[in-house]
C-alpha cells in the first residue's frame, strides 16, 4: 500500500462495566509488584498470561469476549479484582514517609534516566542501570516522593537475543507496539497530543509526550517516530544503545533538553534534577538556558541557580564506559545552542573537559554532569573512593580522598524480586509491615521464628520452578536451531530440582568474566558429576551488540554446557529479561559474581537473592564488601587488586572452586534426620537479616531524599529567592574569589617543633596568611592533621578550621586553634586556605586551595 493514504484506527478490548476495574489495574504498573494483583491477571487466562509477556494490556486485547462473559458471573473472580482493586486505592491515598518528614518541601523531581526497567512487559530497558531506575521509582512511590521519571520511547527497545548453533549471540529487534503498553498520550491544552521541539544542526526534531503511570509517580516518555519529522530523525529513538555516535549525542540532546521544554509545556517544571548517569547531563544547559532567557539573567548567575538544584549519579568505574565525543561532534550539534547561553566556543569545550585548554581532550558527559551538580555520588563505598580517583583532575589541588563525590549504595526493590511464597512467608512470621518499612532491622530480626523446615521447602519451590522454566526454554532453543529429536526430548532431564544451584546472570562484559569458572574444566566436570553432592550452574545474559569480547564469553560459556561432561548440568538460557531473572533470584540457592576488582560499581543483582533465600558467592567488589560479614555468605579472595590479569584469573578461580568443594558443597548437603541442611538454613537466615533491610531502594531512596533532593530544594530556593539574588550575589562572589585568589599566600605558620607531647594534651598554632583583597569571613584557614605513613604524607587527614582574631596588618591576618593530641604515634600537619560562602554545597566545590 506504499503510497496510498492510510487512516489509522484503534480498537480496544470490550469489558463489561463490571469487570472495568482491569483496566484500571493494567493502567498502572502498581500492579506487578503486587502478587495478588499478578494473581488476578494470571487467572484470566493462565497460558496466555505466560505467553504475552506477562502483559495484563496485551491479556486484555487478546482474550476472547466469551471468557469476560464467564469471569463476568464468576463471583470468586469478581471478590478477587474487588480485593485488588480496593488495595489500589488504598495504596493511592494512604499517609507517606515523604509526607510525614517533609511535607513542608515544595519540591518537585525529575529523575532523568536513558532506560527503565519497571517489568518484562514495556523493554524500553536493557540491564542494570535501567532496572535500577525502575526500582528508584518504585520506591519513589513506596514513599510517597513528589518524583517524575523521564526517558525515551524507544521503538524496538534493545535487542531480543538468540543464539546460532555456534553459541554465538544474534541480535532480533522486534517493534514495540505502543497499543499494547501501558502507554496514555499526553495531550495540550486543546486536547491535542503534546509535541516539544528540539534544535539538531539545521533543523528541528518534534517529540511526543507519552506517559505511564508507576502506582504514585508519573515516567514520561519522549518520542521522535512521528509524521512531523524525516524518517531519519524519526529513527532516533529507535533502539536503546543503537547507531553509532551520531544517534548516541542526538538521544542524549533529547533526553536532556527535550525532557525538561516537555515538563515545562505540562506545568511540571522541576525544582531539583537527578541524572542518572551522563546520558542526562544536557538537563542542565537547557534548565540554564531558560533561566537566559526569561530572566534575563547571564551565564554565570543561571549557572549557580541551575547547579543548586542538580544532583548526580555516576555508575561507571572506567573512563572508557563514560560517553565523551569529539569536539568537532559537540561543536556541531551545541554550537548554535552554545550561542542562547552566551557562551563562545571555547567556553562551551570547557564545559566538558577536566583540563580546559588540553584540545586533544574530548567534550565528557560525565564532566559536565559533575559540573552542573551540586551533589554527586557512585553507587556503592568502594565506588565512591574510585570515583573519587578517576575525576580528581577536576579538583587537583585536593587529596584524593577530599574530592566531593560522594556515595549512596544502590539497593533493589524487596517486593518486586520476592517470590509470591516467600511474601506470604514473612506475612506470617513477619507480619505485615516488612512491606511497609522494609529497612526495620527490628522486623527481619523475626526470620529467626520462621522454622527451618518451612523456610526450606519454601526455597525448593523456587528452585523448582526454575528448573521447570530452564528445562522448557532449553527444549524451545534446541528446537529453534533444529536440533535431532532425541537431543529435544533430552533437554527434559537437564538439571536435578534438588541439586545445589548456582546462578550467573548479566550483563556479558568480559571484566565480569563468565567463564572464569570453566578454566579448570576436569575440577568443575568432577564437581558437577558427583554422585552424593552435585553442582550445577545456570547461566543467563546479553553482551552489547558492539562488544566482540562479551559476545566470545557468552560463546564459551554455551559451548561449554554442550560438552557431554556438562550437558546435564550445566544450562546458558537465552535472551535474558526480567522474567528470566525472576525465576532465577527466586530459584537459586548461590548467586556467582566474580568481575575483576574494583570494576564493578555496585551491582544489584546478588541484593535480589536475598530475601528470597539465596545465598551470595562474590568477589569483594561492589556492593559485596559492604554486604559480606563472613557469615552471611563467601566471599572470593580479600579484596585484591592484580596487575597480572591472567595470573588474577588463575588465582581466583581456584579460590572459587576451593568454596564450592570445601565449603558450600558440604554444607548444602550435610543433612539431619529430618533431611533439613541446618548449618546452610541457618545462613539463609543469617543472610536474610543482615542484607534485606540494608539492601534495598526504599533505604535508598530515603538516603537520596536526605542527602540530595531535599538539600538541593532548599539551596535552589534560597538562591532563587527574590528575583534570583542568591544566585546573582553567589556568580558575582565567584568572579571576585577567581580574580582575587592568586594573590592569597600562607606567610607564616608559628608551631612548637621538636618536642614530644602526651595523649591528652594540646599545641597551639598561629598562621598568618595574606588574603589580597579577601575579607576574614571569606576564607575558612584549615589546619590538617594526622598520623604521617612511610612516604611521610597523611594518608587520611582531619581538619580543623582556625579562628581569624581580627589581628590584621595590611592585607595579612592572623588565625590561631589548637590541635587535640587524642592518640599516639608519629604525626603531621599542613595548613590550607579555602574560599567560603554559606550559599556553597561545600568548602571544596570551587575547586580553589592555597597550600601553606
Amino acid at each position: 500500500m506504499a503510497g496510498r493514504s492510510i487512516r489509522s484506527f484503534t480498537v480496544l478490548p470490550r469489558l463489561p462495566d463490571r469487570l472495568r476495574p482491569l483496566q484500571t489495574l493494567a493502567y498502572n504498573l502498581w500492579w506487578c509488584w503486587n502478587a495478588d494483583a499478578v494473581a488476578l491477571f494470571r487467572r484470566v487466562n493462565p497460558d496466555l498470561f505466560e505467553a504475552l509477556d506477562h502483559s495484563p494490556i496485551r491479556l486484555l486485547g487478546s482474550t476472547d469476549q466469551s471468557r469476560f462473559e464467564e469471569l463476568e458471573h464468576d463471583d470468586g473472580f469478581l471478590a478477587h479484582m474487588d480485593r485488588v482493586a480496593a488495595a489500589l486505592d488504598h495504596y493511592l491515598k494512604a499517609p507517606t514517609w515523604y509526607q510525614e518528614h517533609h511535607s513542608g518541601d515544595s519540591a518537585q523531581i525529575a529523575y532523568f534516566s536513558a532506560e527503565f526497567g519497571i517489568h518484562e512487559s514495556v523493554p524500553v530497558y536493557s540491564g542494570g542501570l535501567g532496572v535500577l531506575a525502575g526500582d528508584h521509582l518504585k520506591s519513589a512511590s513506596d514513599l510517597g516522593l513528589p518524583l517524575m521519571g523521564i526517558t525515551l520511547m524507544y521503538r524496538e527497545g534493545y535487542f531480543r537475543q538468540y543464539l546460532n548453533v555456534d553459541g554465538w549471540q544474534q541480535e532480533r529487534y522486534p517493534e514495540n507496539d505502543f497499543f499494547t503498553l501501558p502507554l496514555t498520550p499526553e495531550l495540550d491544552a486543546q486536547g491535542a497530543p503534546l509535541v516539544v521541539t528540539v534544535p539538531l544542526p539545521g533543523r528541528e526534531v518534534a517529540l511526543r509526550v507519552w506517559h505511564i503511570q508507576v502506582g504514585r509517580v508519573p515516567l514520561y516518555l519522549l518520542d521522535a517516530n512521528i509524521p512531523q519529522n524525516k524518517p531519519e530523525d524519526r529513527a532516533i529513538t529507535s533502539q536503546l544503545y543503537g547507531g553509532d555516535q551520531h544517534t548516541r549525542i542526538q538521544q542524549e540532546i533529547i533526553l536532556g533538553i527535550g525532557g525538561i521544554r516537555a515538563l515545562r509545556a505540562m506545568n511540571k517544571m522541576p525544582t531539583v534534577c537527578h541524572m542518572n548517569e551522563g546520558h542526562a547531563a544536557f538537563t542542565g544547559l537547557e534548565r540554564i538556558r531558560l533561566l537566559i532567557e526569561e530572566e534575563g539573567l547571564d551565564f554565570a548567575t543561571a549557572y549557580e541557580a541551575v547547579k543548586a538544584g542538580t544532583c548526580f549519579t555516576t555508575h561507571t568505574p572506567v573512563p572508557a564506559g563514560n560517553d565523551s565525543f569529539p569536539v568537532h561532534m559537540a561543536e556541531q550539534y551545541l554550537g548554535d545552542y552554545a550561542a542562547k547561553l552566551g557562551l563562545d566556543r571555547n567556553a562551551l569545550v570547557a564545559l566538558g573537559r577536566q583540563h580546559p585548554g588540553n584540545e586533544q581532550e574530548p567534550f565528557g558527559m560525565t564532566v559536565l554532569a559533575l559540573k552542573v551538580a551540586n551533589v554527586s555520588n557512585g553507587v556503592s563505598k568502594l565506588h565512591g573512593s574510585v570515583s573519587r580517583r578517576m575525576w580528581k583532575e577536576l579538583w587537583p589541588e585536593l587529596p584524593a580522598g577530599e574530592v566531593p563525590i560522594t556515595s549512596i549504595t544502590n539497593g533493589v526493590h524487596t517486593q518486586s524480586w520476592l517470590a509470591p511464597e516467600f511474601a506470604q512467608l514473612y506475612d506470617r512470621y513477619l507480619g505485615i509491615q516488612w512491606e511497609e518499612r522494609p529497612t526495620d532491622f527490628a522486623i527481619w530480626k523475626r526470620v529467626e521464628q520462621i522454622p527451618d523446615g518451612e523456610l526450606w521447602r519454601t526455597h525448593e519451590r523456587g528452585r523448582e520452578r526454575l528448573v521447570a522454566l530452564a528445562r522448557a526454554r532449553l527444549r524451545a532453543q534446541l528446537k529453534r536451531r533444529g536440533s535431532p529429536p532425541s537431543e529435544v526430548e533430552g533437554a527434559d532431564e537437564v538439571l536435578d530440582p534438588d541439586a545445589l544451584t548456582i546462578g550467573f546472570a548479566r550483563r556479558f562484559a568480559t571484566y565480569k568474566r563468565g567463564d572464569l569458572i570453566f578454566r579448570n574444566a576436569e575440577r568443575i566436570a568432577a564437581l558437577v558429576n558427583s554422585k552424593d553432592r552435585p553442582v550445577q550452574f545456570i547461566f543467563a545474559g546479553k553482551a552489547h551488540p558492539q562488544d566482540r569480547g562479551g559476545k566470545e564469553l557468552i560463546q564459551r560459556v554455551v559451548q561449554q554446557s554442550r560438552k557431554p561432561e556438562f550437558r546435564k548440568r550445566v544450562v546458558f538460557i537465552e535472551d535474558y529479561d526480567m522474567s528470566v531473572a525472576r525465576y532465577l533470584v527466586q530459584g537459586v540457592d548461590v548467586w556467582l559474581n566474580n568481575p575483576r576488582r574494583p570494576l564493578e560499581a555496585s551491582g544489584t543483582s546478588g541484593m535480589k537473592i536475598c530475601g528470597n533465600g539465596g545465598l551470595n558467592l562474590s568477589i569483594l567488589d561492589g556492593w559485596w564488601v559492604e554486604g559480606y560479614d563472613g557469615d552471611n555468605g563467601w566471599a572470593i579472595g580479600a579484596g585484591e587488586e592484580y596487575t597480572d590479569l591472567a595470573y588474577q584469573d588463575e588465582v581466583e578461580s581456584r579460590a572459587l572452586l576451593d568454596l564450592i568443594e570445601q565449603d558450600i558443597a558440604p554444607t548444602f548437603y550435610k543433612r539431619d534426620a529430618g533431611g533439613l541442611p541446618r548449618e546452610w538454613i541457618r545462613r539463609m537466615k543469617r543472610s536474610i537479616m543482615s542484607l534485606v533491610p540494608v539492601f534495598n531502594t526504599n533505604r535508598m531512596v530515603e538516603q537520596y531524599t536526605e542527602r540530595c533532593y531535599v538539600p538541593s530544594h532548599r539551596r535552589a530556593a534560597k538562591l532563587s529567592a527574590n528575583h534570583l539574588q542568591g544566585a546573582k550575589e553567589l556568580a558575582a562572589w565567584r568572579r571576585r574569589v577567581g580574580s582575587e585568589w592568586g594573590q592569597v599566600r600562607v606567610e607564616n605558620i608559628d608551631a612548637p617543633t621538636g618536642e614530644a607531647l602526651r595523649v591528652g594534651a594540646t599545641f597551639p598554632v598561629k598562621v598568618r596568611v595574606s588574603l589580597g583583597g579577601l575579607r576574614p569571613d571569606e576564607v575558612e584557614v584549615q589546619l590538617c592533621y594526622g598520623v604521617l605513613d612511610a612516604l611521610g604524607d597523611i594518608a587520611e587527614p582531619k581538619s580543623l578550621p582556625l579562628e581569624s582574631n581580627g589581628a590584621t596588618s595590611g592585607s595579612s591576618v592572623l588565625f590561631a586553634g589548637e590541635v587535640p593530641c587524642r592518640a599516639s604515634g608519629q604525626f603531621g600537619f599542613g595548613v590550607r586556605v579555602l574560599p567560603k560562602n554559606a550559599n556553597l554545597p561545600h568548602l571544596f566545590e570551587p575547586g580553589l586551595v592555597t597550600w601553606g
